[in-house]
């Protein structure tokens, strides 16, 4: 059975998922929505799509739909999700799910009353590298990790294409780091406390670009650094670097998705490198294979009925880490996770 999903939001990420939703089986979406009458106007040519509208709210009422996926700002999550609940349909959410606690925590509850799925595109723990890493962790290669380091360190203008990012007075951590702490949690399991400094060394913009967050995993202990400051010789975005220590052994993610694994049997290069879809185009096509890998994940949830690994409770603990990381940044003080 065909599963039939409207997606709200034609912005620039949007295409991603658009593209992604047209190579996975079994689902096609067949309504879209924005409010740019042009933005609408061009996604439905590119894509195929017939049925457009710009009120979110009448497309819900016109169309037969399974899922919504809404790939809009922050500030707009919670009336699009609610809205989507109250019709009994699926959620995807673009992240960060919120800007504040309470707004994502009453998405959560509205959909569990409503009795329906929501997953937060939460897509970099699905980068063909990151699974790499995870799974090795998984098959005892390097023993009990004690330390990680999750790096994202990159000069990359992001800001041509998504004017929006250098107006807010969060920036890289809500935009970046949420990725990167919820990469941290993914491969070395919840933390504990954390510990943030934030730097801006951009003037033209209004937030942080730099970011430096010490994490604690109850024994074990990792860094999350993320930078669009930084200036180097090989532009390595978007890729994330990854070191992780074990108890008997390492692995090493670096420049060009090189993993260096290393443990009692000696040591291993492998090439974890992303495929390279028919739709994506470099240096993006790491993220875009997530999207594709994400999407396909929600695909399968629905028809298992199981929960989404980044459903919008799991991704709570995520956005707990965003709000930790600013209190800790503007306090100079760690702060319990646990409390």
């Amino acid at each position: 059975m065909m599963i039939k999903g409207g997606l709200i939001g034609c912005g620039f990420f949007a295409q991603n998922q658009l593209h992604a939703w047209a190579a996975i089986e079994g689902v096609e979406i067949v309504a879209i929505c924005d409010r740019d009458e042009a933005r609408l106007q061009a996604s439905g040519e590119r894509f195929g799509i017939a049925r457009r509208y710009t009120d979110a709210a009448r497309m819900l009422e016109s169309e037969e739909l399974d899922f919504v996926d809404i790939a809009t700002t922050a500030p707009t999550h919670r009336p699009l999700v609610e809205l989507a609940a109250r019709h009994g349909l699926g959620v995807i959410c673009q992240k960060p799910f919120a800007v504040e606690m309470a707004d994502a925590e009453a998405m959560v509850a509205a959909c569990a009353a409503a009795g329906v799925p929501l997953m937060v595109h939460e897509n970099f723990r699905w980068q063909a590298p990151i699974q790499a890493v995870r799974r090795l962790i998984d098959e005892g290669t390097i023993g009990q990790p004690f330390f990680g380091r999750f790096s994202f360190r990159s000069g990359f203008d992001v800001f041509s294409r998504q004017p929006y990012l250098a107006e807010g007075e969060r920036f890289i951590i809500e935009d970046l780091g949420i990725h990167t702490l919820d990469i941290a949690r993914f491969v070395m399991g919840d933390a504990t406390s954390l510990a943030c400094r934030i730097q801006r060394v951009n003037p033209a913009i209004r937030g942080e670009d730099v970011a430096t967050i010490l994490l604690g995993h109850g024994e074990a202990s990792s860094v999350v650094d993320c930078s669009y400051a930084t200036r180097l010789p090989v532009e390595p975005f978007p890729q994330t670097m990854v070191e992780v220590d074990g108890t008997t052994g390492t692995i090493r993610l670096s420049e060009g998705y090189r993993l260096t694994v290393h443990g009692p049997g000696g040591t291993r290069e492998l090439d974890a490198s992303p495929v390279l879809l028919p739709w994506a185009e470099r240096p993006w096509h790491n993220i875009q294979e997530s999207v594709q890998a994400i999407q396909s994940h929600w695909v399968d949830c629905l028809r298992s009925g199981r929960e989404p690994q980044t459903s919008g409770r799991d991704n709570l603990k995520t956005l707990r880490m965003v709000d930790a990381a600013y209190r800790s940044a503007s306090t100079g003080s760690a702060v319990d996770l646990r409390a």
